[in-house]
């Protein structure tokens, strides 16, 4: 029982200490004022515009964006019990952003981020789980959210042959013969997406439109919400809101990755399921 007990000791330390090195940077009043309790509060935290009070600075204010400040909440403001973002990725991350020369932050309305919202639906009489991706879009003097992608596993099965290729094409003289070779076309529906261009690429954004519309999906619910941020030159960067007792919850940084520009894009088509 004591070994038992000894060992629990072990794997709890290093919490421990990171739940102390973590109230130590915001004072003793760290862990009621810790909590990103909100998204917008995550930018301005990051971006060193708010005091550890929780008192928002304005451009003049004294501490607005101050280097010190944003350092505090920097190294806080990641998920500390995500064994995934090594302290070497996150001080280079840190590093990057509050470059003395060209530091970085984040801009609200500067695109480059955007929503991933877990939703459920009823699909042919089963609760079905539908991604939305979602983005802020200028309008007029302001901005909204809209719905700017969807992941939905039955589409992706449905055009699940799209790259397939053999012996599924039209013959080049086809037009000889009027097209009446389009029976075989229509013959079989599961194939009929390899009879297409190479460039084409299925549109579930309208495909989820419409099964709406005909009364085919019916919203449920939200079951998750989180952010993939572009915004940082050489970094992605996820947020999620993590719930558990304590200062670090909330708002936090759960993900992070330092890539170029052509890793950028194989990573939006695997956020996107494509």
């Amino acid at each position: 029982m004591k070994k038992i007990t000894f060992i629990l000791f072990l794997v709890l330390i290093p919490a421990f200490l990171k739940a102390q090195s973590f109230n130590s940077l915001l004072g003793d009043e760290g862990i009621l004022y810790a909590q990103t309790k909100q998204v917008n509060q995550f930018f301005r935290r990051f971006n060193g515009e708010e005091s550890t009070r929780g008192d928002r600075f304005y451009p003049g204010n004294d501490g607005y964006r101050d280097p010190g400040l944003r350092r505090k909440y920097l190294n806080v403001l990641f998920d500390m019990q995500n064994s995934s973002i090594t302290d070497p990725v996150k001080d280079a991350f840190i590093l990057d952003v509050l470059n003395t020369a060209n530091p970085v932050f984040l801009d609200f309305h500067g695109g480059q981020w955007f929503a991933e919202v877990s939703t459920k639906f009823l699909y042919q009489g089963k609760d079905e789980n539908v991604t939305l991706f979602m983005k802020l879009e200028k309008e007029n003097l302001g901005h909204k959210w809209v719905i700017s992608n969807v992941y939905f596993s039955h589409f992706q099965k449905m055009f699940s042959n799209s790259q397939e290729t053999g012996s599924h094409f039209l013959h080049p003289l086809s037009h000889e013969l009027d097209f009446m070779n389009l029976v075989r076309v229509f013959r079989e529906k599961d194939y009929v997406e390899l009879y297409t261009e190479k460039e084409y690429l299925p549109d579930y954004l309208t495909l989820f439109l419409y099964e709406f519309k005909k009364g085919n999906l019916k919203y449920r619910t939200v079951t998750n919400v989180k952010f993939h941020f572009f915004q940082i030159p050489g970094w992605y960067f996820e947020v999620s809101d993590i719930k558990r007792p304590g200062g670090n919850s909330g708002w936090l940084i759960s993900g992070l990755l330092k890539i170029d520009e052509s890793q950028k894009e194989v990573l939006l088509k695997y956020i996107y399921h494509e």
